[in-house]
């Protein structure tokens, strides 16, 4: 069985944020700089690096985010008519462009800032190829990210252990998020992001040293905001965050014993990935959790919803392994 409905609601909300996130910067990197461009702004360089084209100083936010619009508007309506597995084009379409956009922007506002005439703007050659860089670097990720959500999961019915037929291939999938972590992450990476978007234009001096700090934090906690378990034949896996990355595995012969146990924040020393008494426990939102007894080492423990099936499996399947 898989958790969907958590995982959908958390993806439309980050949608939602990007979406939201990369429309204020579009428009407020020009805006904010607008008492240093000259009237018309150098939009276009040609093929020796010197600017060719140019617009109002008013229609440089107006533009780009006219086509941010547009593309995420057409994405929705794409999105609801189309089937499950051509959605994680959309959200790598949705990163892709948007990394793109706002390095556009950055790069056009920073080269012209403090001249008097748009014919003498800085050239972008370096600041675009670093901007197309990042950009298919996002695009890919969002790529990776959407293909896991797509993956499909055939969930058995039954107790504690499960009559699984000999030839049978089950696998139980499970996902848990949780939406204060993932506030937090984005909090983190959005004051990191506007940050170096700043300092990408040229409007503040913000030491790089100061900036990546809050985008290491962005990432760490993003990464514990959200769960995987999956139980295969082959064993189970945890993966972490959005991109599945890292990822902990016990295969099948490894596992004694799997159960479902109720467990809390307090009792494991907090939300996230917590070491106590208890073992390792992933603590995304207090209840059942599902409990591994490996066959060395400490438990672990991961908060997900039917833990109960998935714990019946790998019962399941490592009684099968131990008998032969």
């Amino acid at each position: 069985m898989s958790s969907g409905g958590n995982r959908n609601r958390g993806a439309r909300w980050s949608a939602a944020a990007w979406v939201a996130g990369v429309l204020a910067a579009l428009v407020a990197l020009p805006l904010s700089a607008a008492g240093r461009l000259p009237e018309r702004v150098a939009t276009h360089w040609g093929d020796g690096g010197h600017p060719d084209g140019s617009l109002p100083r008013w229609a440089v936010p107006l533009f780009p985010a006219l086509i941010w619009a547009v593309l995420v508007l057409v994405l929705a309506l794409l999105t609801r008519r189309t089937t499950l597995p051509a959605r994680p084009w959309f959200g790598a379409t949705l990163l892709f462009t948007g990394v793109l956009l706002t390095g556009a922007q950055a790069a056009i506002v920073h080269a012209n800032l403090d001249r008097a005439d748009w014919a003498e703007a800085d050239g972008v050659g370096a600041a675009v190829a670093l901007t197309l860089g990042a950009a298919l670097l996002a695009g890919l990720l969002g790529l990776l990210v959407g293909r896991r959500g797509t993956t499909a999961a055939a969930a058995p019915a039954g107790g504690p252990v499960l009559d699984v037929p000999v030839g049978e291939r089950f696998v139980w999938l499970s996902w848990t998020t949780n939406p204060w972590l993932q506030l937090t992450a984005a909090v983190f990476g959005l004051a990191s992001a506007a940050g170096a978007i700043a300092a990408a234009g040229g409007l503040i001096d913000a030491p790089w040293a100061a900036i990546a700090p809050l985008a290491l934090v962005a990432a760490a906690v993003l990464g514990c905001s959200s769960v995987q378990a999956r139980v295969t034949p082959e064993g189970l896996e945890v993966a972490f965050g959005p991109a599945g990355w890292p990822v902990r595995r016990w295969p099948v012969q490894d596992i004694e014993s799997a159960r479902v146990e109720q467990r809390t924040p307090a009792q494991v020393g907090g939300w996230g990935y917590r070491l106590s008494g208890l073992g390792t426990t992933v603590m995304l939102r207090r209840g059942e959790c599902l409990v591994v007894h490996p066959r060395t080492g400490a438990e672990f423990a991961v908060s997900v919803d039917d833990a109960e099936r998935g714990a019946a499996l790998l019962n399941t399947l490592a009684a099968r392994r131990a008998d032969g």
